[in-house]
């Protein structure tokens, strides 16, 4: 992982966690181009499925759709699939095992397949990835993730 990147990049892919708090991040915390990724897509997708309460489902309901309609998510293709294989080897080398975070090992082999910086309110999802550009998002101060 290199050193989380200052000031806004062109294009980056926004982590699952920064889609939940998209509404309430200021636009110099972003890239100039969002993207997300179908795994991004399919994390959201659960979130209403399993929410416990009315007010939770409709948030999480709310963040899948705003995902749906804003993004055209970037596919885990096979370049995505040889980059997992390196991201996985770095996680197993750093002693991490790689199968409790595969989601988000597979939207890291996508970034790194993309050869973009990943933006994520969770830095240390994503230590020990060699070759993927993290670029860390403070997570904003009233937010509520149901």
């Amino acid at each position: 992982m290199s050193a989380a990147t200052v000031g806004r990049c062109e294009c980056g892919i926004l982590d699952t966690n920064v889609m939940i708090v998209l509404a309430s991040t200021p636009a110099e915390h972003l890239p100039r181009v969002s993207l997300i990724t179908t795994i991004t897509l399919a994390e959201l997708s659960v979130g209403p499925l399993v929410a416990e309460s009315g007010l939770a489902r409709g948030t999480r309901q709310g963040n899948l759709q705003l995902a749906e309609a804003s993004f055209e998510p970037l596919p885990f293709d096979a370049a995505a699939a040889r980059a997992f294989g390196r991201v996985s080897a770095s996680l197993r080398r750093a002693g991490r095992k790689a199968h409790s975070r595969t989601y988000d090992a597979m939207i890291a082999a996508i970034a790194i397949a993309q050869g973009l910086p990943l933006y994520t309110c969770n830095s240390g999802d994503f230590e020990c990835i060699e070759g993927l550009d993290v670029v860390a998002v403070p997570l904003p101060r009233a937010s509520a993730t149901p």
